[in-house]
């Protein structure tokens, strides 16, 4: 079964080294270019799979949430991980002051934590993950 069926399928996870280990996969298997749009409440692992991408896509450098940064570059092996916390922007307007779409510069994958504040702005091809918690603390992760 293929990452991408597998998480189309819907997966739980029991440790944040099973999450990292499934993003590790998934991140080897993204095509360049792509957006990724992480939904989820607070807690539920979305830096942790940025965390599984990054290793997946060959950067060593620690991966934290850049809420107060907006957003972070990770030069990987082949690719660059834009890491993007949407969480503090107002609107989808708030992203041309960023200059993002400058750093965007073939290969890369951008990873954006709460899409739902800049939606107008996702491309419409982005693929959309829903990350949640179980009442026993296990995550799960869901391909739209």
């Amino acid at each position: 079964m293929s990452i991408f069926a597998k998480l189309r399928a819907g997966v739980t996870t029991s440790s944040a080294e099973e999450s990292h280990a499934l993003a590790e996969e998934f991140a080897r298997a993204l095509p360049a270019d792509t957006t990724l749009a992480l939904h989820g409440d607070l807690g539920v692992g979305k830096t942790t799979f940025v965390q599984g991408l990054a290793r997946g896509l060959g950067v060593t450098d620690p991966v934290t949430s850049p809420t107060f940064n907006i957003f972070t570059l990770y030069k990987g092996a082949s690719r660059t991980l834009v890491h993007m916390d949407a969480y503090r922007l107002e609107s989808d307007r708030q992203i041309d002051a960023l200059m993002l779409e400058d750093f965007l510069v073939s290969p890369w994958i951008l990873a954006v934590e709460w899409p739902e504040k800049i939606a107008a702005w996702i491309p419409a091809n982005a693929l959309h993950l829903d990350l949640g918690i179980t009442t026993d603390q296990r995550h799960t992760i869901c391909l739209r």
